[in-house]
């Protein structure tokens, strides 16, 4: 196709168009920026486009203007690789990828190799570790003693911090570990700081693993066993004979702990990740992308992308019929980013293309929330939540349809979730996810996936150590609760009512101050569980040295 010249420009914020310069813009061997924004636009819609009309050019003339639209509008956009690479030499589109850790040395070295690669061309990873035989086992061909999962996370996590992602992006790992694994309570405290006090003082030394975030892999046995302060069996991944016996309520509180003075470990519940698994036939789900949004089938991967929901307020009505269209138009982009995308691995291209994920998502969700005058932690605000994600999800999944229509359906439909309940064909296994949105939000000039608004004003450190200031300015307007002020209650409660719309994770922060106890962690642990999360993250505001966003002290009650 001819490339189509777009003149449109994009209303930028001046911090949006210093991340766009320092990670997205197309540069020559010398670092000098070859593209403006808008072009980045029309780059990445007339690739896409491309890549999905497979040689029809008045397809393709169609989409690339839809695409390019959509983007420039900044009402959504896709996940931070498809901006980078969509139209280049070596085009890796996704974010997401989950590799398998076989527990022999060939095997764990191989999937280092893969998982360089994918750093390498801007995705993030996720291991399930929960295979490896734990440190002190005994290596039947070597005659050998097993070092444990955690010693091959600390190779892994110095790999990655040697590639540091071409220097666009920051190495993101995801490691999982059963919660019934030999090593669980090592696992837990791996990334406790070394040598110093715990709490809110801080050691002299670098934690371990800065380039992971950990969860452990729950069971419903294992919850419900704290609930019962029953004992916990623990058992040897190769035989799954028992190992020894821990009273599941001090596991728990170890687990608790370790969040409340790092912000690792988090939960991933995985009978429920694997009871709501849209392709069974092809496997089992032991682990997610490095956020927790994406849990996938070993070797898979998948394109996401989110809206905006701000863009959709307008002159005191939110407007529903363009956000249909939109959820049309951005459901078609994700596809085509499957056929578009350069996979580094070669196994993930296979794997990806039988079940043909992606995940559509939102972003300025408290903007919204802001505009509509209704408080986060109020019911209003859920039932607003409740209302857009399962008016997207609907909406993306008839998108879904229509493609299947045109283009067959995943190759994993039969026996998958959706046929079993009755759905038309899909094209896509999954369609709806809730990203963090960090990058692609400031992008957009809005507030990040469905947190609140973090404070009126507040730093984001982006890569290369360089800080910048985010100022809202509509929170200084209206009645609003930063993130650290609205109680652990309404931050899950959220959390879930999303949830029950989202085909794959919700990606979401229980954002705590720095006095907060333990027990509220603990209270964040049991109620996801208990609401249908599949998983759950907390962090206690400075508890790590360096964290991603930080508020500016003077505006914390402003």
């Amino acid at each position: 196709m001819r490339r189509q010249r777009f003149t449109k420009e994009p209303e930028l914020t001046p911090n949006a168009r210093v991340v766009l310069e320092k990670r997205y813009l197309k540069k020559d061997e010398q670092g000098r920026i070859q593209e403006t924004p808008r072009q980045l636009f029309e780059r990445v819609a007339c690739a896409i486009a491309e890549a999905g009309a497979k040689g029809n050019s008045q397809s393709s003339a169609l989409w690339a203007e839809r695409f390019f639209e959509l983007m420039v509008s900044r009402r959504f956009l896709p996940n931070s690789p498809t901006l980078m690479n969509a139209g280049k030499k070596r085009a890796q589109l996704s974010a997401c990828f989950v590799l398998p850790v076989e527990d022999s040395l060939e095997g764990i070295f191989e999937t280092l190799k893969q998982a360089a690669k994918i750093h390498q061309s801007g995705g993030g990873t996720g291991f399930s570790f929960s295979s490896l035989r734990g440190r002190g086992s005994v290596v039947r061909s070597t005659h050998g003693v097993a070092s444990g999962p955690v010693s091959f996370m600390q190779i892994y996590d110095q790999a990655t911090e040697t590639i540091k992602q071409g220097g666009t992006r920051r190495g993101a790992n995801m490691g999982v570990l059963r919660v019934d694994h030999p090593d669980i309570f090592e696992f837990i405290r791996s990334k406790q700081q070394q040598g110093g006090p715990q709490g809110s003082q801080k050691s002299n030394q670098k934690s371990k693993l800065t380039n992971f975030n950990i969860s452990i892999g729950v069971t419903n046995e294992f919850m419900n066993a704290v609930g019962a302060n029953e004992k916990f069996t623990l058992r040897d991944p190769q035989t799954k004979n028992p190992t020894r016996q821990v009273q599941a309520k001090e596991l728990f509180a170890v687990a608790v702990h370790s969040a409340w003075e790092t912000g690792d470990p988090g939960l991933v519940f995985l009978d429920r990740i694997n009871l709501f698994n849209p392709t069974p036939r092809a496997g089992g789900i032991e682990s997610t992308n490095p956020c927790g949004e994406q849990p996938l089938l070993a070797y898979e991967s998948c394109n996401l992308g989110s809206l905006n929901l701000g863009m959709y307020w307008k002159n005191g009505a939110f407007d529903w019929n363009l956000l249909r269209q939109d959820v049309y138009w951005s459901v078609r982009f994700l596809d085509h980013v499957i056929d578009a995308n350069e996979f580094p691995v070669v196994a993930s291209a296979r794997v990806t293309r039988k079940n043909r994920k992606i995940g559509l998502g939102v972003m300025g969700f408290a903007d919204v929330l802001l505009m509509m005058g209704l408080a986060y932690e109020g019911q209003g605000a859920r039932d607003f939540g409740e209302k857009v994600m399962s008016f997207i999800d609907r909406e993306a999944k008839r998108a879904s349809s229509v493609l299947a229509r045109e283009r067959g359906p995943f190759p994993n439909w039969k026996g998958s979730l959706w046929q079993r309940l009755g759905f038309p064909p899909l094209r896509n296994a999954t369609v709806s996810t809730v990203a963090p949105t960090g990058t692609i939000s400031m992008i957009a000039g809005c507030s990040s996936g469905i947190e609140p608004v973090f404070s009126a004003a507040y730093y984001k450190n982006v890569l290369g150590g360089e800080k910048l200031l985010e100022v809202h300015p509509a929170a200084a307007e209206k009645a609003w609760s930063p993130a650290h002020k609205i109680s652990v209650e309404a931050h899950v409660a959220m959390q879930a009512v999303f949830q029950r719309s989202s085909d794959s994770a919700v990606s979401k922060t229980v954002n705590l101050p720095e006095n907060a106890s333990p027990d509220e962690v603990a209270r964040a642990y049991l109620l996801a569980f208990e609401l249908g999360c599949k998983g759950i993250t907390v962090f206690r505001d400075k508890s790590r040295e360096t964290q991603v966003l930080e508020s500016v002290d003077t505006c914390l009650d402003c």
